[in-house]
């Protein structure tokens, strides 16, 4: 009997709860998938991530043949019996040669490489603390991240090594360089035998990562994920993997490691199934296509600024028969992109998901293309171990299926809190352990979650014939509080103006959700992982507010 299809979907045990796992009794909505068998998520206290990842390599007999990753612009590949040896002995290196001892801080600041999971392993396999950067973040950002951290030790390209001076913190560099004055990692690897591991091993619910994030509002803060986040959320990516018969596909990875996204997904998640990685130092629409050409690459976690850049595509030669599933996180997808999307590849699965740093990555996926097709703007259902609540923001009230409120969550993988700031972490995270995510959501009957406007706002503009790329933010209005406002990129040439796009809206939308104030830009600002930066455009609407006092 195949274990996959056997144990995970079981009806809730409480008669009260309807079929999308609703119970009108308490308000809470629950995952209809439970995780039994090989994929019971274990909870022994004395397991740390690293050495749950590595325990879930292929056998020896397969590991010094079935590759890990490949490096998509030089070809080296890297199997998983090198990589396990290169986490041992650099991990020694880190132990022995530098004192990195359990709760030790050890920042990171490098774009994606077939190193990056090594150096994440091999701190977390000592009992140290991951954190890291976008590299693009300016020196004193860094400082402050560094600083905010306690980070002890820092590990950067050499590229950026120089955004690291001030802090005074000793530093390796991933790479030998030219002048090899700087300590490397890959001479740790080279030089450094394997290790016994220390007799002071983290438990579970000690801290493993601290991801910094805007958070589910403000400015960004450390979000602390502890051994027991991250053990729980690669169950949750193992189990999800083989469901979906995705073992042996060719991933392709763009998302940044530094992103929770891209760290839980490439940098441990798929290490547990055995499959392989094609890694891309930084996202190039063109270097993309050209990968998925070269490896026959078959699966691609995505963002909705990737999946429009394949729905704009004019084709230009490249072979993208190969592919057949594409994700899409880190930002709500609209319909109508789906829509098109499916309508240019029929071939491929598209399915988009939910997710957030203070959730540790993925919350909401679609298990097949047909419930995805079924429901184009959903994003997916809950993952087993989470549960939900929609909550009226002003009355505190846990709301049935179809009604709009904050989304609430709880389960294993949700976050400590946050580093260093109790008001914050009160904030966010209330009674019972439930998470406020700030985003505006509701449930159908059957469970599916649907992440309301702004997306429903940009959705609507990005069908516009001459609208490249939009953004929806709130701004403050005196009289109704706050209103719906449009960053616009126009198409090269066009002349669209503000009242135009006012009244495109305006015809499709209830009179309270209409656009009230339109701006043009020439690029809306995203993160790394593709999500839409609305607090800089909050900012940058009040400076033009106040500009013009």
């Amino acid at each position: 009997m195949d274990p996959i299809k056997d144990e995970p979907v079981t009806q809730p045990k409480s008669s009260s709860r309807r079929k999308g796992g609703y119970d009108p009794q308490t308000g809470i909505y629950h995952s209809l998938i439970r995780l039994r068998g090989k994929y019971k998520i274990p909870t022994r206290a004395h397991l740390d991530i690293a050495t749950f990842v590595l325990s879930q390599f292929p056998r020896l007999d397969q590991a010094e043949s079935r590759v890990a990753l490949i490096d998509s612009a030089t070809n080296h590949r890297v199997t998983y019996g090198q990589l396990q040896r290169s986490i041992h002995s650099l991990a020694a290196g880190l132990y022995h040669g530098l004192g990195v001892r359990k709760g030790d801080v050890v920042f990171v600041l490098s774009p994606n490489s077939i190193i990056y999971p090594t150096i994440c392993l091999a701190i977390l396999l000592v009992g140290g603390v991951v954190t890291m950067s976008n590299p693009v973040n300016t020196e004193s950002e860094i400082t402050e991240q560094v600083l905010d951290s306690g980070a002890k030790l820092a590990i950067a390209d050499p590229e950026e090594m120089h955004k690291l001076l001030s802090t005074k913190v000793p530093t390796l560099v991933t790479t030998s360089n030219s002048s090899g004055n700087e300590l490397s990692v890959e001479e740790l690897i080279n030089c450094c035998e394997s290790m016994e591991l220390p007799e002071d091993r983290p438990t579970q619910s000690d801290t493993a990562a601290i991801l910094y994030s805007s958070g589910t509002t403000g400015t960004s803060k450390g979000v602390i994920l502890t051994h027991s986040n991250l053990v729980s959320m690669m169950m949750l990516l193992k189990w999800a993997v083989e469901i979906t018969a995705s073992k042996d596909d060719i991933f392709l990875c763009f998302i940044p490691m530094f992103h929770i996204y891209g760290l839980a997904f490439f940098g441990l998640g798929l290490l547990c199934s055995g499959t392989t990685t094609v890694l891309m130092q930084r996202f190039d629409f063109q270097a993309m296509l050209e990968a998925i050409q070269t490896h026959k690459v078959n699966n691609i976690p995505a963002v909705p600024p990737v999946i429009l850049g394949l729905v704009k595509y004019d084709g230009g030669g490249y072979d993208l028969s190969s592919l057949r599933s594409v994700g899409s996180g880190a930002a709500p997808l609209s319909k109508h992109l789906a829509s098109r999307f499916r309508a240019k590849f029929p071939w491929i699965d598209l399915k988009p998901g939910y997710g957030l740093t203070e959730g540790c990555g993925a919350v909401a996926f679609f298990v097949s293309s047909e419930e995805a097709k079924a429901r184009s703007a959903a994003s997916g259902a809950l993952l087993p171990t989470f549960s939900a609540k929609v909550v009226d923001f002003e009355t505190g009230i846990a709301l049935p299926p179809y009604s709009e409120g904050e989304l609430w969550l709880k389960g294993p993988a949700v976050m400590k809190g946050y580093l260093g700031n109790e008001a914050a972490t009160s904030a966010t995270i209330v009674a019972d352990g439930w998470l406020r995510t700030g985003d505006l959501c509701y449930f159908d009957e059957d469970g599916y979650l649907f992440v309301v406007a702004p997306a429903e706002l940009e959705a609507i503009l990005l069908n516009h014939p001459h609208i490249l790329d939009a953004a929806v933010i709130p701004l403050e209005d005196e009289e109704a509080g706050e209103v719906p406002m449009a960053y616009i990129v126009r198409e090269t040439g066009s002349q669209l103006s503000e009242y135009q796009i006012i009244q495109f809206v305006a015809g499709q939308v209830a009179p309270y959700k209409k656009i009230k104030r339109v701006a043009f830009i020439n690029a809306i600002p995203k993160s790394a992982a593709g999500k839409i930066l609305r607090k800089d455009l909050v900012a940058q609407s009040k400076q033009n507010v106040q500009s013009k006092l």
